[in-house]
């Protein structure tokens, strides 16, 4: 079963604390939809090429590791939705002893390495990674020759579609008056408006993790496309940021992201205040819709009437764990808030967890 981003990062520490006294300790990465029956035959390959390790300790450490992970292997029948990363070796802080211990992580996101890796220390980047992604903010760059569609994920910024307007230079053709000229621009201008609108909507309308939008340009290239309403009301509600750029190609994305940090850095914190502002508010006015007692919330989330679940940081991890699973089971959203602002403190001062209901119980 997948695990949560809270339980992934208490798990990328622990393997972060594990080093071997030789290049022993074992990585597998097998992504999502890939033959988990190749994996393992790749790894019963690798147990032979083990045995032309010199150190007798260190061929033993790797080829009881191997056969620990393709042992694993051979009960499942599928690779998890979301794929698999396998860590194993012998961990023994004696020398001398065997500790050999496997850890089999489905995480919160859907794994797009494939990798085997024996090293002094298990290979955790593409696991950390996705502890920095909490949310995708779309990105446009354009101008009235070309646009640049991407979004940041994490630190990453994934280009998406590049497009231009075919719209002619400012030199006029065979005589053409200046109004006639004129029109025809601003007609395949208001095309090309309608084409990037096109396209993000094919990217972004239906995205789960989009928090918001970030729209450069200059600035009466960006304003135009943007107050013409050519994106639809949904998307135009996200766009949090109209930032002065020159560049409509993957530089300006970059230049984009740099000029937006100061927002981007506020967006989880002002989502933050408005879904705790939410349950403080139903408390006050609909108490029977809000709960804060660890059993009221069990009791609501066995009846499947939890509509968001709301935990925070800092909460007991263990029970963390199980109101997930059961929030999971009945299509609750669930949010993880920080200590880090006045309501999160509020809200860890007074019990740590809450929910909001979708009827009463």
């Amino acid at each position: 079963m997948k695990i949560s981003i809270d339980e992934l990062r208490e798990k990328v520490i622990e393997l972060e604390s594990h080093k071997g006294r030789h290049t022993e300790l074992i990585s597998v990465y097998i992504p999502a939809d890939y033959d988990v029956n190749s994996v393992q035959r790749q790894l019963e390959a690798e147990k032979s090429t083990a045995k032309n390790i010199k150190s007798t300790t260190t061929r033993n450490n790797v080829t009881e590791a191997l056969e620990k992970i393709v042992r694993y292997l051979k009960g499942l029948k599928q690779t998890p939705p979301h794929g698999l990363a396998l860590f194993s070796g012998n961990i023994s802080k004696v020398e001398g002893q065997m500790d050999l211990q496997l850890w089999e992580i489905e995480p919160p996101q859907p794994l797009k390495i494939r990798m085997y890796r024996c090293d002094k220390e298990f290979v955790l980047e593409p696991l950390q990674a996705m502890l920095e992604v909490s949310e995708i903010f779309g990105l446009l760059v354009m101008d009235r020759k070309e646009a640049t569609i991407g979004y940041l994920e994490g630190k990453r910024i994934e280009v998406v579609q590049k497009m231009t307007s075919g719209i002619p230079s400012k030199v006029r053709a065979g005589g053409q008056s200046s109004q006639r000229f004129h029109r025809i621009t601003e007609g395949l201008t208001k095309e090309f408006y309608k084409r990037i609108s096109e396209e993000m909507k094919k990217v972004f309308y239906d995205m789960p993790k989009l928090k918001g939008i970030l729209v450069g340009g200059p600035i009466p290239t960006k304003d135009e496309f943007l107050d013409g309403e050519y994106l639809p009301t949904k998307l135009r509600e996200k766009v949090i940021g109209r930032i002065d750029i020159g560049d409509s190609d993957e530089s300006g994305l970059k230049e984009l992201v740099e000029k937006s940090r100061d927002l981007l850095a506020g967006q989880e914190i002002v989502q933050e205040k408005k879904v705790l502002e939410k349950f403080f508010e139903t408390l006050g006015e609909k108490p029977d819709l809000a709960f804060y007692k660890e059993a009221d919330i069990r009791k609501a989330l066995q009846y499947g009437a939890v509509n968001v679940l709301i935990m925070s940081k800092v909460f007991d991890k263990k029970v963390m764990k199980e109101f997930s699973e059961l929030a999971e089971n009945i299509g609750s959203t669930i949010e993880i808030v920080s200590t880090e602002t006045p309501e999160g403190e509020q809200f860890n001062n007074l019990s740590g967890v809450g929910a909001i209901l979708r009827f009463k119980v």
